[in-house]
């Protein structure tokens, strides 16, 4: 395993957001449910808000819930191989898609590597440092494929 320690990167921040979110709309859902009973206030409105609000929580903690080991403890996986990498830069915020050839696995990131001297459409060959069940991205290097140089890493 490689022992590179990457600092937090954007992909880490966005797992804290959605785990913290979806403890917090738990939170809300249960209070609501609480207070719906205590003032037996049992509008169709307020029974829309508690199910809205559990629905979502249920949402983002399935998501999150199963890869909570593997970030606190720091677990990561380096998978390794040729890749194409899909910069996608439509709207206010830009993504660039990794999609590894030999495992095709996904791996979404937010900040963009530039390689426009390389090129967008070329294959490279890419290490990227996930969890262990490989459902969230932590960082990258995109190397060049021939010579096996660093051309870029994620910050």
């Amino acid at each position: 395993m490689n022992e590179i320690t990457y600092s937090m990167g954007m992909m880490m921040q966005m797992y804290y957001v959605m785990l913290i979110l979806g403890v917090v709309l738990l939170f809300i859902g249960v209070f609501w449910s609480v207070y719906m009973c205590k003032e037996k206030a049992f509008t169709i409105s307020n029974i829309f808000k508690a199910l809205l609000s559990f629905i979502l929580s249920g949402l983002l903690l399935v998501i999150t819930l199963p890869s909570l080991k593997y970030m606190l403890f720091k677990e990561y996986d380096v998978v390794k191989g040729n890749c194409t990498i899909e910069i996608d830069s439509s709207g206010r915020s830009s993504s660039v898609t990794i999609r590894m050839v030999d495992t095709d696995e996904i791996f979404d990131f937010r900040n963009i590597p530039d390689l426009d001297s390389y090129g967008r459409a070329v294959s490279y060959y890419c290490e990227v440092t996930a969890t262990k069940d490989h459902e969230f991205g932590i960082g990258y290097k995109i190397f060049d494929p021939k010579s096996r140089e660093l051309i870029q890493a994620s910050e």
